[in-house]
């Protein structure tokens, strides 16, 4: 919590900033009237707080916000004051402009519930009171509300909070590092029956495991000069030092006067690990894993076709895939319809071998008929599958055994044709899980690659999908042209 008073000295958000990344056709700023009622409510910012609720509620010529598109994104450490500021400035827009709507969720629900607290707290300040109506703590319905009409509701976007809403002024989306796009989709839209709504994203940069994609690429798309959104980061170099005061002192403005090394400190032993405390502290984005993603999960996702749309005419190919360690197999499909139709491509099963594999010889001969092509790969298991495929009358020729040229090229193929639009697919959750973490892993030294998925992932049906495609689009040998999938 902030002390009422402001200390000399205080830095610009210019001079403590990393990023600051500005919306176009900034005219005027709506923050003046904020800062003097957060002042008069017992909120004071510092002067880097103040540049930041500056741009948050700038302006163009029409009157409308000028991140109302883009939305206003913070990355910015823990510990630094980022939930305060943000509380500062919606509960000066919930006094000053009636019937106000605003939504603030956290993906967690110990997070979400954290910051009631902190706002209940707030709320309850002699200087903010008297424009307080009600608050309610009942759990899964907690909600500041204020005299004029305004409200501020808050939940776990964990819980499924956030969907339904027809009318949000403000939406706050904390924990942004844990933001799927199912949860923009579901909250986003309600901004737009609002007169002039903001969304503010806030969090710190994603662990690899976290769904991730929707800051990284909002970031990104700042960075790279998107017109409609403010971008503010925070953030020491990227080879820093976790004991070097100076490096966090960059990252962390509030450090050591509002937050001291005690708090830092214990924040080093509860997040366990030095890249957990490299990102929330130091707010150091890892850029080298985010080159690495293989995917661009917004394309692939833009490809997902209905199940009544899946073509049932055409080449049909079967891809196996065996992991590394044999310790799974992987069964996709794919078919190439006659003409420029994109290929389709699906996910079969993912299943252990400690259960056999003979339910994938049977399967594989009971369809072999229909299929014009089976690919199979990894060095655990394909022996066993080929002679079992062979025994059973299956054609030599309907069986490749894939080497590294076959995984270098399909893998190019698949990237490319995602790109293109030249494969669709159902959106099936298993596969789309192993595309959103699938990485590159570098083949050879003339700029091949595969793909890799990250510690304790899987990529194997995502091998197996690709596998099959690059079969569909290759494949001369004719088969059934009735191509059901299972």
């Amino acid at each position: 919590m902030q002390s009422p008073g402001t200390k000399s000295g205080q830095k610009k958000l210019s001079e403590v900033a990393r990023h600051i990344c500005r919306p176009e056709g900034i005219v005027a700023t709506g923050f003046p009237a904020v800062r003097d009622r957060s002042r008069a409510m017992g909120m004071p910012m510092d002067l880097w707080q103040e540049g930041i609720g500056r741009l948050a509620l700038a302006k163009r010529a029409d009157g409308s916000y000028a991140a109302s598109v883009g939305g206003v994104v913070l990355s910015i450490p823990r510990q630094v004051g980022k939930t305060y500021l943000i509380a500062a400035i919606v509960f000066a827009l919930c006094t000053l402009f009636p019937n106000l709507t605003v939504i603030w969720t956290a993906h967690r629900t110990r997070t979400h519930n954290e910051t009631f607290k902190k706002m209940q707290g707030m709320a309850a300040k002699p200087k903010i009171a008297p424009y307080v109506e009600n608050i309610r703590a009942t759990n899964g319905e907690q909600e500041i509300s204020f005299k004029n009409g305004s409200r501020i509701l808050f939940g776990a976007r964990e819980s499924g909070f956030g969907r339904g809403f027809d009318k949000v002024d403000i939406l706050v989306l904390d924990e942004a590092q844990i933001l799927t796009e199912d949860a923009m989709s579901d909250m986003v839209p309600a901004t737009n029956a609002a007169p002039n709504g903001l969304v503010f994203l806030m969090g710190t940069p994603p662990r690899p495991k976290d769904p991730g994609e929707v800051f990284t690429n909002v970031r990104r798309a700042a960075i790279d000069g998107d017109s409609d959104t403010l971008y503010i980061e925070f953030s020491a170099d990227e080879g820093a030092s976790l004991d070097d005061r100076k490096q966090l002192a960059k990252a962390n403005p509030s450090y050591p006067h509002r937050t001291g090394e005690a708090a830092i400190q214990r924040m080093r032993k509860l997040l366990g690990s030095d890249d957990n405390f490299r990102r929330e502290a130091y707010g150091i984005w890892d850029e080298a894993a985010l080159t690495k993603k293989a995917i661009n999960v917004r394309a692939w996702s833009a490809l997902a076709i209905s199940p009544e749309a899946v073509p049932t005419e055409g080449q049909r190919v079967f891809g196996v895939r065996f992991t590394v360690d044999g310790s799974a197999v992987a069964l996709a499909a794919a078919i190439r319809p006659d003409g420029d139709a994109p290929v389709h491509v699906e996910g079969i099963k993912l299943a252990s071998t400690s259960e056999g594999t003979q339910w994938l010889a049977d399967w594989l001969i009971e369809r072999h008929e229909r299929a014009a092509q089976i690919v199979i790969d990894g060095k655990s298991g394909v022996g066993y599958l080929v002679n079992a495929l062979l025994e059973a009358k299956v054609p030599k020729t309907a069986i490749v055994t894939a080497g590294t040229d076959h995984v270098i090229t399909s893998a190019s193929m698949v990237e490319a044709a995602i790109v293109t639009g030249g494969l669709t697919h159902r959106g099936q959750p298993e596969l789309d899980e192993q595309v959103k973490d699938a990485e590159k892993r570098k083949i050879g030294t003339n700029g091949g690659f595969g793909w890799a998925a990250p510690e304790g992932g899987s990529v194997a049906l995502l091998d197996a999908v690709t596998l099959a495609f690059w079969g569909a689009k290759t494949t001369k040998r004719r088969a059934g042209r009735k191509a059901v999938f299972l």
